[in-house]
Formats: C-alpha cells, structure tokens, sequence
C-alpha cells in the first residue's frame, strides 16, 4: 500500500551530506514494511537486520565500534557484500541494542557513505535510559497510522485522494457521500496498516474488531514487558481512561478520571511512558493565540489523544451498525471520534505545531489552534452539519485572525474571515 512516507525516504537519499536516518513511531504503524519497501524500490541490495532478540548484535556492537570492524560483522552475518553506493542497511528494532544507535554517530562522522536506515518501537523509551545518543548525527522521520488520503488510495480511491490534494472542491462536492461513507469507514477501521489491509481486501467488519483488539493486547503487553514494573498499573489505569477523557464534553485530561483522588505527579512517568512509545498524543492549552505558540503553553492543562481512531473506536466498543444509520456515528461519538480524527490528521501535516485554546472564564474553546511559522489558524471541530460557533466568534472578535477554520460535515465554502472545510478534506489545510 502507498505511504507517503516514502516521498520522504526518496528526500532523504537524494540529499549529499545525509545523515543515518532513525524512523520514530508506535508500533504496528508501518515501520519495517516502509523501509524494506524503500529498499526493494530504490536500491540495488538491501542487508535487514532485526535486533530483536539478537545475540550476535549485541556481541557485535559490545566491543569497540571501529566501523570497518562492524561493516564485516555485518557481512557475515547477512551473508552479503555491502557496496556503500547500491545498498541500503536497515536496522530494525535498534533499541534493543542501545550501543548500535550510539554506533550511528561513528557511522556519521567517520563512514558517511554507507546508507542506514533505523527504527524502533520503543525508542524514545531507550532514550530515556541513559543510552549514549547521537546528537546531531542523525536525521529523524516520524511515521503515524495511514491518514484519511493514504486510506482512500488503500481501499482504491485514489482518484478521490488525488481531487483533494488539487483542491477541486467544485468537483468533491459533486462527490461528498462518497467522501463521507469512506470517512465513517476510517471513523472504525482507522489507519493502522494491517487492519486497512484486512478490510480493504475482505470488507469484514468483525475481522476489524479482532485485528485491532490483537493490537491493543500487545500493547498492553509492551507495558508489562518493557515498563518498569511499578509503573505498570498505572500505565494501563491512564491507558484504559483515555475513552472517557474524550468522550466527555470538555476534553481537557483530568487525572480524577482515572481513579478518585489522583494527581499529576503519581502519574506523570506512566504518562511521559506512553508519549515516548508513540502510543499517545498531548496537545497543551494556550493562553494567548500568538506567534510562536509554544511561548504560551499552559503545560498544566492538556488533551490526551490516541495513536489512531480505529484503535479508539474499538475501546468504545462502537458497533458496525451504527455505521449504517445515516450520520448516527457522528452524532453518538461526536466528541470522542471526531476530534481524535482531526487530531491525527493534523500531526502529519509536517511544520504545524498544534495547541488548543480556551479563554479564562472557560466560556470559549477553540478545538484546535495551529502554528505554521507565520500564522496561526484556528480550528473549530463540528461533528455533523451544525455550524453555530459561538467560541470561533468570540475568538474572531477578540483577536482577529486573517482566517479561521470550521470544520463539519458541511460543504467547503468560504465567507469573509471564515472557511468552512469538510472533515474529510482537513488534510488539504497545508495546502490552503
């Protein structure tokens, strides 16, 4: 399946002085499929080595990392000459051989001709644990679940995907229903590979269902495997409320939710946990819309959102035959579907930095308020074809953006200060 990613990976070999490239993202999101495909697609060989369970990295990469010496381990153990110019080495579940992404530097800095390509699931957990890591001799790519475009080209819409990227809204409007039954499908099925594959071939909803209970087991797994023992409980407590956080009028996380009683500090490394699996998002308020964002921050009050809305839509056990009644789904699950969408669309539009934002008296909230370096745009999420925007007003009449964003199951238009965009066009806002 196309990801666009890939376009990313193209970049990154055409540029002269490249660095080792380290993907970053949850697991089961495409990691190792992209970079064999990258591979098989642009060079001539490819060496993968998973260092999962590996003794003989970890014996490799123990010594003294002299490049030369760990290129010839290389070859033996892949039983492959590795040309620097025509082949590409992948190093697959790096972290569990932290001394291997220290090596990364001495890759940089003494044999910048060889072309490597790492990632991890759980990277950013490895970095936290003292591991010697190569500041500024590597490069960084971060991979999330397909996105509502990546989807349509998936299930064989791509024609779809392609009218919204030229921004032909004449032409989508002609063709919305078919926009919005396939982002009901993306409401349940979401963007995690295998599960689109699944359905994209065999249409099952039950299949779905199974598929992405199996990802959130092994999630679940990851914690008691990988977590240090006494933060476990309170890694799955914080886990399991984040349905109930979302689903609730008012997202703002609140540490009540997961059980009575609870504070920020009891739960603040369970939390930093899941943020650096991938597994989780935080979006902070800020106290002023103004340039740049992160000078405002409110870093007590945030939403925690999912890596993926299917993921989401199965925690909240939402049925397949909601998907059937009309726009019921959006209705029900409006809060927590909707904007766990927007969301996760957002953060693959590359140079945005996302926040939200509520005025002191917490009479107006704006869902989102984005970043681009010059500007910053509000967006206001509606779940059906209901435009009153009393918080997006209030926020117009205060601080006069040159545009601001509703987004809805209504048609694209645009009046004065105010574009309205469809929900399953929010991709095209870098474009705009």
């Amino acid at each position: 399946m196309y990801r666009t990613a890939i376009e990313d990976l193209y970049k990154w070999k055409a540029k002269r002085n490249k660095k080792p490239l380290i993907i970053r993202g949850a697991r089961q999101v495409g990691k190792t499929w992209l970079m064999k495909e990258f591979g098989r697609v642009a060079f001539d060989k490819t060496v993968y080595i998973s260092f999962d369970n590996n003794q003989r990295m970890k014996d490799l990469f123990s010594s003294d990392l002299d490049v030369e010496r760990i290129v010839i381990g290389l070859e033996l153990y892949s039983g492959q000459k590795i040309d620097p110019a025509n082949t590409l080495l992948i190093f697959d579940e790096v972290q569990e051989v932290p001394k291997a992404l220290t090596a990364l530097k001495y890759f940089n800095e003494d044999a910048p001709q060889y072309q490597i390509v790492c990632a991890g699931s759980l990277l950013g957990v490895a970095l936290h644990q003292g591991t010697s890591f190569p500041v500024g001799k590597v490069e960084f790519l971060n991979m999330y679940p397909l996105s509502f475009t990546e989807f349509l080209t998936a299930m064989g819409n791509g024609q779809y995907a392609e009218l919204l990227q030229k921004g032909d809204f004449a032409m989508v409007t002609t063709f919305k229903q078919t926009y919005i039954d396939m982002l009901k499908y993306y409401y349940y099925v979401g963007g995690m590979p295998e599960v689109v594959h699944s359905f994209s071939q065999n249409k099952d909803f039950v299949e779905v269902r199974e598929i992405q209970q199996r990802i959130l087991d092994a999630y679940e797994q990851d914690f008691s495997k990988h977590a240090p023992h006494d933060v476990v409980p309170r890694i799955r407590m914080l886990w399991n409320s984040i349905p109930a956080q979302l689903t609730k009028e008012n997202k703002k996380f609140i540490y009540g939710l997961i059980k009575e009683g609870a504070r920020a500090k009891e739960y603040e490394q369970a939390m930093l946990w899941l943020a650096d699996c991938g597994l989780v998002h935080k979006v902070y308020r800020v106290n002023a819309p103004s340039l740049p964002l992160k000078a405002y921050e409110d870093l007590k009050a945030f939403k925690l959102f999912l890596v993926d809305v299917g993921l989401l839509s199965s925690m909240v056990r939402l049925k397949q035959a909601t998907l059937l009644d009309g726009n019921e789904l959006f209705k029900e699950f409006k809060g927590a579907l909707t904007e766990q969408y927007v969301l996760q669309q957002l953060i693959t539009l590359k140079g945005l930095e996302t926040y939200y934002w509520t005025n002191n008296r917490g009479n107006a909230e704006i869902d989102f308020v984005v970043d681009d370096g010059s500007a910053v745009i509000p967006i206001e999420v509606k779940a059906e074809t209901n435009l009153k925007a009393k918080s997006l007003k209030t926020y117009q009449e205060k601080f006069q953006p040159k545009l601001s964003i509703r987004t809805s199951m209504a048609d694209y238009k645009r009046e004065d200060w105010l574009l309205n965009l469809p929900l399953y066009a929010i991709e095209t806002l870098r474009n705009l």
